[in-house]
Formats: structure tokens, C-alpha cells, sequence
């Protein structure tokens, strides 16, 4: 009777991948051999800020700031996809996308733990460009990872606050997603993290006319963006 069972259990574990790769009708069979194609992406965006604090002290107060970013909000990311085919498993990929979100800066004075918290308001208009490495094609599914490098502008910046970033950024992005492809389209969905490398704190402060803030300003030594973005392509 034992012996039985271990008959039964091995013939079990034999049949699981005999399933797993059971051929399905194939939805849009040549989609994959497109010159170009092009497409939508919507999703979601967290943003943040690796920072760097200078540790000085302010001569007129005494006191030393430091800034972090205690926490993230979910912003809105929408833009457009150009894909052009290179070869089965590689693709070239644009998709400039506007990114909408805010960060909140929280500045710590460490001799009486007094704070100061804002909001600065970060659009980001990004134009990557990727290589797309996918796997082969199981029935209507299909893999991928993403490398690419892109630049970025902050549509978002304001005047006469506490933290003023630099208009332009760049930087390199990794990602993984997986194509699904239904009768008449993909959906793709993609998560990407993005590492900026520029210094993107503008230390410059001479449009600053309430004086209060420049201390807040000064306590940056440097910042560079970082990004998660979850979003869905329409292909």
C-alpha cells in the first residue's frame, strides 16, 4: 500500500508540468512581428529623494537642520509607448509619460527637536528609453525585463519655497513586466524603479524673499530622485 502511494504521488508530480505546458489557442500569433507598434500606459507613482544633509549650523540661530521624507503618496502617471522590434526576444522601447506626485519634506532641528514640515510639488515629464528582453512565449502570456536610462523634467517647481529642484534629472531604470495578450490587445502590466544621478536640489537660493526658509534649503547638501512606478501598458 505504501509503495502504492509513492507510485501515485510521483505520477502526480510527472502530470503538473505536462499541464502547466498545455498549448491554448494563441491569441494575436504574429503581434510579436511588428515592425512598431505603439500604445498607452497608465498607473501609479511613488516618489522620493535620497538626500544628503550638510550637518551646518546657521549663524543667525545657532540651530542645524535635517531633512527627510517621512513618508510617500501615490501620484498619477499617464503617457504614450512606441515599441520597435529588433529581434524575437528584443525590443526598442520610448514611452515619454507624465508622472504627477508631491513630496514631503520634514526638516528636524536636533538641539530642541522642533520640525517643520511641507509639500513640494514634483511633475516630472520623463522620456526613457529601454531595451526590452523577453522570454518565449507561453500560450497568451509572455515575460519581459526592461534596462534603459531616461531624462526627466519637473514641470512642478515653484518659487519661494523651502526646496527648489533643478528643472532637468537623469538616470537609469530596471523593470519586469509580462505581456497578456487578449484578442484584439495587449495589456501589459510593469513595475519600474528609476535611479536618478544628478544633484537635483538647487542650491542657489537668491529667488528665496522670506529669509525664514533659506535655513531649510541650506540644511541639503544634495538629492537625487528615486521612483517606483506600477503601471499598465494598452498595446
Amino acid at each position: 500500500m505504501k509503495n502504492r502511494v509513492y507510485i501515485l504521488f510521483f505520477c502526480v508530480l510527472l502530470h503538473v508540468p505536462l499541464l502547466a505546458q498545455k498549448k491554448k489557442v494563441q491569441n494575436q500569433p504574429y503581434g510579436d512581428q511588428k515592425l512598431y507598434h505603439f500604445g498607452i500606459s497608465v498607473g501609479l507613482n511613488f516618489q522620493d529623494l535620497m538626500l544628503t544633509n550638510t550637518g551646518l549650523l546657521d549663524p543667525a540661530t545657532g540651530e542645524t537642520w535635517f531633512a527627510t521624507l517621512p513618508d510617500y503618496q501615490p501620484g498619477f502617471s499617464v503617457g504614450l509607448l512606441g515599441d520597435l522590434y529588433l529581434n524575437p526576444y528584443m525590443n526598442l522601447r520610448f514611452t515619454p509619460m507624465l508622472h504627477f506626485g508631491d513630496k514631503q519634506f520634514e526638516f528636524m532641528n536636533q538641539d530642541n527637536d522642533s520640525r517643520y514640515t511641507t509639500t513640494i510639488r514634483s511633475n516630472y515629464l520623463t522620456a526613457p528609453l529601454d531595451l526590452k528582453i523577453r522570454s518565449v512565449r507561453v500560450n497568451n502570456y509572455r515575460p519581459y525585463v526592461l534596462v534603459g536610462a531616461y531624462t526627466a523634467f519637473d514641470l512642478g517647481r515653484k518659487l519661494d519655497e523651502a526646496v527648489y529642484m533643478q528643472l532637468m534629472d537623469y538616470g537609469l531604470s530596471i523593470g519586469i513586466g509580462c505581456d497578456f495578450y487578449l484578442p484584439i490587445i495587449k495589456i501589459v502590466p510593469e513595475i519600474r524603479f528609476s535611479f536618478g544621478l544628478a544633484d537635483v536640489i538647487k542650491h542657489d537660493r537668491s529667488d528665496l524673499t522670506d529669509n525664514n526658509l533659506r535655513k531649510y534649503s541650506d540644511a541639503i547638501a544634495r538629492g537625487s530622485t528615486r521612483m517606483i512606478s506600477l503601471t499598465f501598458n494598452f498595446e
